[in-house]
């Protein structure tokens, strides 16, 4: 279920996310502060409904769902997309569309922490996040 992924999870380590902004179309300026950043993540479950809140200091974001129903969500970098969230394996799947483009966002749990695998075409981004005690 999404409960197991419920809690407030602090970025631990990050590997090829500026490669993976790059590849989002996300510009220079905006990939710089965004790499220097270390979010926190807040994922709540309420029933059916989930919601992910990400925290910095470059920007906050909060989105809710309900999994396997599209919603319209505006990126952190200011994309907007079609979304749907799915559970599928034990894996919370995130897929944004835009402009006849895709990428997914895949957050599973491996050893107490949870790992966060964003995939735009060939590019792959993995950001490890800790919960917050």
């Amino acid at each position: 279920m999404a409960d197991a992924f419920a809690g407030t999870w602090k970025l631990l380590d990050s590997s090829n996310f500026d490669e993976y902004m790059k590849a989002l179309g996300v510009g220079f300026a905006t990939r710089q502060v965004a790499g220097l950043t270390k979010p926190t993540t807040i994922i709540e479950v309420s029933g059916d409904k989930v919601t992910v809140k990400t925290q910095s200091t470059f920007k906050n974001t909060e989105i809710s769902f309900k999994l396997g129903e599209e919603f319209d969500e505006t990126t952190a970098d200011d994309r907007h997309v079609k979304s749907v969230v799915k559970l599928e394996g034990g894996k919370l799947v995130h897929v944004q569309k835009w402009e006849g483009k895709e990428t997914s966002l895949v957050r599973e749990l491996k050893d107490g922490k949870l790992i966060l695998t964003l995939t735009m075409g060939s590019v792959v981004s993995t950001r490890t996040y800790e919960k917050a005690s």
